[in-house]
């Protein structure tokens, strides 16, 4: 496997910005591609650097694409950045055109922790014909939460401002209420929260919401916090979820 990190000019943001990559070097393309999202405090380094995605993704000869995409919850800011249209365009077209990447939806996968993990969910929900699975690990999934939280981040104000982020895009919980009830359009979703993680309690409200809903969710708990040592043995257990045909 190849590790790449890119720089290019991000028409969407106006600056420069990058992405790090993970590609098969063995046999051809296109391959099927995971997105891989960071949470708040981390970039996209971080997956590379506190987890073994690159060996992971060997097995199944999977590219995964790791975007810089701030702190602000993968939304279009009132005060800044267009993330959201940053992440959802430009960067798939941006790695479609660096790397042979496979665009057909049932080889096309996201997924992220904590605020990617929001961020994960949200693009899958709100674009269910891109992909066939989405993943969350200790995911960030009530945006309404964030706002009420007395730890919220000092620049969280500047994504919404004071508009109210409910029944929006953005707000995971009403997306689920009102998805459609044709559960074979939707991706397939996996999610898993540590029962001592301070988000715990809205990953349980979402997996009851869903599952209220009649959505398919593969959920799963187990002893943890809001730590890498989990979501390095989590996304192993993602990619191996994923339906990829396992190489050697």
């Amino acid at each position: 496997m190849a590790w790449l990190q890119c720089r290019f000019y991000s028409e969407v943001l106006e600056i420069d910005t990058s992405l790090q990559a993970i590609i098969p070097e063995e046999g051809e393309g296109p391959w099927p591609t995971l997105y891989l999202l960071h949470g708040l405090s981390d970039d996209e380094s971080g997956w590379c650097r506190m987890t073994s995605i690159e060996r992971y993704a060997r097995q199944y000869q999977l590219a995964v694409i790791m975007p810089a995409c701030g702190r602000g919850y993968y939304t279009d800011m009132v005060h800044g950045p267009n993330w959201y249209e940053f992440l959802t365009q430009e960067v798939p077209r941006v790695a479609g055109r660096l790397f042979p990447l496979s665009h057909e939806r049932q080889e096309t996968f996201v997924a992220g922790l904590s605020m990617g993990g929001y961020g994960a969910f949200k693009w899958a929900l709100n674009e269910p014909e891109r992909f066939a699975a989405a993943a969350s690990l200790s995911g960030s999934l009530d945006i309404l939460a964030v706002q009420k939280r007395k730890t919220v981040p000092s620049d969280f104000i500047n994504i919404f401002d004071d508009t109210d982020p409910s029944g929006t895009p953005g707000d995971l919980l009403a997306l689920v209420k009102h998805t459609p009830l044709n559960i074979l359009e939707l991706p397939r979703l996996y999610q898993w929260c540590g029962t001592e993680d301070h988000l715990y309690g809205v990953n349980v409200a979402f997996r009851d919401a869903a599952r209220e809903r009649g959505i398919g969710l593969d959920y799963s708990e187990a002893p943890g916090d809001h730590d890498w040592r989990y979501w390095d043995e989590q996304i192993a257990r993602v990619l191996a979820w994923l339906p990829l045909q396992k190489q050697h």
